[in-house]
């Protein structure tokens, strides 16, 4: 590590509570300060509101609102405490699926990866990325897998102008549990050169694809519902998500949806 800690400085009690969770959780070092106190060198990166921002003297200060985002974030802290070069360009392998995974690379190291709501989500999260990281170049790197969640992750990002790689996921997939496992395949596919793509993809919704999205909703719903062939098909051309069109078919039956379903999904 380059810089040793993160420098926390604000006077807003709400925000300092929800960074000080967010950095504990990640276990990087934290030193605690006030605007005007004096930074120690030891310090890569200060975390401010948008309020003190410009009070802080510091090369790198990173402006944070509170319940803001938080996967971009913790790539940019990730990021400046590391060695990378900071003309290093970003690299973003996505593991396409109803909740695609996601890593961060840079200079061959990993900058953060997790699991993201739908693929829809791979674009905002671009923004986010964009935000964090304005001045750099980011690829995108998509596996070759699940045609239509890889065709509307691609499609979006290239509506938002993005760069992007399509990569053979093949040895990419590791054994595992389903959510850490979608996030190392993420990482391999990231590491992984694939061809660029310039124009959309377009594919047909095939009875396989239609099975699958209803094998997943009975996955998602604990068994208690299968979604219709047709809400199949607006999942699958990008409609509503997974979660949405599950939803709604509870919602249907006139049963009440689980505070897990309906509650605000995770933050970006």
């Amino acid at each position: 590590m380059r810089h040793r800690s993160v420098a926390l400085v604000t006077r807003d009690p709400g925000l300092y509570a929800e960074l000080a969770g967010f950095l504990r959780e990640r276990r990087w070092p934290t030193v605690s300060l006030f605007p005007g106190d004096r930074i120690p060198e030891s310090v890569g990166v200060v975390l401010t509101s948008p309020a003190e921002y410009a009070t802080i003297d510091h090369p790198r200060v990173l402006r944070v609102s509170e319940g803001g985002d938080r996967r971009a974030l913790a790539a940019a802290v990730a990021h400046a405490l590391s060695a990378v070069a900071t003309t290093a360009s970003l690299v973003v392998g996505v593991d396409p699926g109803p909740r695609p995974g996601y890593a961060i690379l840079a200079g061959g190291i990993s900058l953060g990866e997790g699991v993201l709501e739908s693929p829809e989500g791979v674009g905002a999260f671009a923004a986010q990325l964009r935000r964090r990281f304005p001045s750099r170049e980011v690829v995108f790197r998509v596996g070759a897998g699940d045609p239509p969640a890889r065709n509307r992750i691609v499609n979006d990002l290239l509506a938002r102008q993005r760069t992007v790689e399509l990569v053979n996921e093949d040895g990419t997939t590791p054994r595992g549990r389903r959510r850490p496992r979608d996030a190392q395949a993420a990482r391999r596919i990231g590491e992984s050169r694939g061809t660029p793509v310039r124009v959309p993809l377009i594919a047909p919704i095939t009875p396989g694809a239609i099975a699958n999205v209803q094998r997943l909703s009975r996955e998602g719903s604990g068994g208690r519902l299968t979604i219709s062939r047709s809400s199949a098909h607006r999942v699958l051309r990008g409609e509503m998500t997974l979660a949405e069109a599950v939803d709604q078919a509870l919602v249907g039956r006139g049963r009440p949806v689980p505070a897990s379903a309906a509650g605000p999904r995770e933050p970006l």
